[in-house]
């Protein structure tokens, strides 16, 4: 068991300002598997002053050197990476070989890519008679979730410090351990202090605090919608840059002359990877009405091939909801799908069988659903997959904009032309085409209520960054 009982503030270990503990609580068994601190406002004062004398010093080293710290932290990363697995694995609940190769693999890509976004990226450009001079923002606040409770944070704190900004992380309450295992790995990479600092705590207490600091210039949340519209609403009394990346309700699109088999398989297994818990799961399969029938015979075969049990078993596929208010959330809208007549394939509110300890839920299929059910149009965050017919290509396209959402989509069709044109009408931040793979430089982010900006790649480094125009300076 991990335990924490220090913030990681000015480059070193420093006592709360108070003395509340939270136990981290393992998914799988229900146990402790953690105690941390959780914070006040004057723990996010401290550590944002720290960030603030950090920033003039850690701006102006060359992107070189930026580069070269990001290149350290990956390593000691990946010396390490057992150990992330594991205490991911334990604290959130993902089967340690998805955990080590996703919520770890991909942190220790994105150091590694920003590293060469660093030494590569035009910070100055000349246009003319005027210099374009791209400059850090400054401070810059990250309140980040729990289902990718590492690579959330890596996500924001990497393209962050290649552009030389100063940070303060405030971790999910729910799964913090591996954030503040990172702070060791910025202890031992000689971080200069005060550039990385982190303070856990609740929401309303430390994320508010830091959203409505005068001193932060910048807040990057990623979260629920609701949440995110509390975090602009006081990040805009001090007229602060806000990126969020928020809830989602991906449509999945699979046309009527697509590889069926290939492509309800790869729908579902997308929409149930991390047991639900993506805000870019493709939960809404869109089909031909006539091949309805189809599509549920081949999602009824997929699901019962998986293995939802102990993360850290032999063979199991995928593990528990994070935690129990979620829980008893998605099975609550299971039976809300049931009530509203949506067709019951697979799955369902009970606990499976053989588990009665965990938050464990079926991985559950309906079919027969209409896009005004709130199974189509709440994100549920569960192993929930939602099989919805249409009659023609407009009406598939009218309805997979139909959300407030818009942060992903999927297009399946066996004429990749006629994929790229129905993906243009979707109203997404990211649409994948047939059997596209995750790209680690393609912007991420969403239209709609899913969030403003983007993370990953280039676009990633640029919302940290300020635009400069000096006038004259090629005369």
């Amino acid at each position: 068991m991990k335990t924490y009982d220090k913030f990681y503030i000015n480059g070193q270990w420093a006592s709360p300002a108070g003395n509340e503990t939270l136990d981290v609580i393992n998914p799988a068994t229900e146990e402790v598997c953690g105690v941390v601190p959780m914070g006040t406002a004057a723990d996010i004062d401290a550590a944002v002053a720290a960030a603030k004398e950090a920033f003039p010093s850690w701006s102006a080293l060359s992107p070189e050197d930026r580069a070269q710290y990001l290149d350290k932290i990956g390593e000691i990363m990946q010396r390490r990476m057992g150990e992330f697995a594991d205490t991911i694995c334990e604290e959130m609940g993902m089967p340690l070989p998805l955990a080590t190769a996703i919520q770890v693999g991909m942190p220790m890509a994105n150091f590694g890519n920003y590293a060469r976004i660093a030494r590569t990226y035009e910070f100055d450009r000349a246009q003319g008679k005027t210099q374009i001079v791209r400059e850090p923002i400054g401070v810059c606040g990250f309140i980040t979730p729990w289902n990718f409770p590492l690579h959330q944070i890596v996500a924001k704190v990497a393209p962050a410090l290649a552009a030389g900004c100063t940070m303060v992380v405030k971790p999910t309450e729910m799964a913090p351990l591996c954030a503040f295992m990172l702070c060791e790995v910025f202890e031992e990479a000689e971080v200069p202090a005060g550039v990385f600092n982190l303070v856990n705590g609740l929401g309303p207490i430390v994320g508010e605090a830091l959203a409505a600091h005068p001193d932060v210039d910048m807040i990057s949340f990623t979260g629920s919608t609701r949440a995110g519209k509390r975090v602009a609403e006081l990040a805009a009394q001090t007229v602060k840059r806000v990126t969020q990346e928020l809830g989602g309700k991906s449509p999945n699109i699979i046309l009527d002359d697509a590889d069926f088999p290939t492509a309800v398989a790869a729908g579902l297994q997308g929409c149930y990877l991390n047991s639900g818990q993506t805000c870019s799961a493709p939960t809404r399969m869109l089909v031909p009405r006539d091949r309805q029938k189809e599509a549920i015979a081949i999602a009824k075969e997929t699901v019962e091939s998986l293995n939802f049990n102990d993360p850290k078993a032999e063979g199991t596929t995928h593990g528990p909801i994070v935690h129990a208010a979620q829980f008893e959330k998605v099975r609550d809208l299971i039976r809300q799908g049931i009530e509203e007549g949506a067709t019951l394939v697979t799955g369902g509110a009970d606990r499976p069988e053989g588990l009665e300890k965990g938050y464990f839920v079926q991985p559950t299929v309906f079919a027969d659903v209409t896009n005004d059910m709130t199974i189509a149009q709440e994100e549920i965050f569960g192993p929930v997959l939602s099989i919805i017919p249409y009659d023609d290509e407009e009406e598939a396209i009218r309805i997979a904009n139909d959300s407030i959402y818009g942060l992903a989509g999927c297009v399946w069709s066996g004429d990749k032309d006629r994929a790229i044109r129905v993906a243009r009408q979707m109203r997404t931040g990211q649409v994948a085409i047939n059997d596209a793979g995750f790209d680690i430089n393609a912007p991420f982010g969403g239209y709609k209520q899913s969030g403003n900006g983007r993370e990953l790649g280039e676009f990633g480094i640029e919302e940290y960054l300020e635009t400069k125009a000096l006038l004259g300076f090629n005369s």
